[in-house]
């Protein structure tokens, strides 16, 4: 369904304003079917963030400041985020041996058996629609949006 039906309007200023309320649209409708599928695990998608982040960095271990600067969601409350892991124990604290200021974070055996059930298919299966091509161009206008 077109933008313009699917929110019951007759038209858009220009076709910039109906791309930009399109790529907003569709960014809330993805999430929501996102944290729906993740429900189910007791997660959020900012979890599940942090989770792959850390899974990723395997085997590194890193720090808070880390994660908050590779996080989808830059405004998430990483910290608490992670106090929230950490109690479900999906996320090991540990000590830093070269700062003992420092908490270095690592995801768990628990942590990695709960990313292996959940299917990274059924996840992105709205974004699977498209083909290797189409995904290609949409990242490539996507970060033409992004970049200044």
């Amino acid at each position: 369904m077109k933008i313009a039906q699917e929110l019951g309007v007759n038209h858009f200023a220009s076709k910039q304003q109906e791309a930009s309320v399109n790529v907003l649209f569709t960014a809330s409708w993805i999430h929501t079917r996102i944290n729906r599928y993740l429900k189910q695990f007791q997660l959020t998608e900012e979890q599940f963030n942090v989770l792959r982040i850390l899974k990723g960095s395997l085997p590194n271990l890193l720090c808070a400041k880390d994660i908050a600067l590779r996080m989808i969601d830059r405004g998430s409350n990483v910290t608490r985020i992670i106090d929230k892991l950490v109690v479900k124990n999906l996320v090991e604290k540990k000590q830093s041996e070269e700062d003992r200021r420092e908490v270095q974070l690592a995801i768990s055996s628990e942590g990695l058996k709960l990313l292996n059930k959940i299917d990274d298919v059924a996840i992105n299966k709205e974004i699977n629609r498209l083909s290797d091509i189409e995904a290609e161009l949409l990242s490539v206008l996507l970060d033409k949006l992004r970049n200044e």
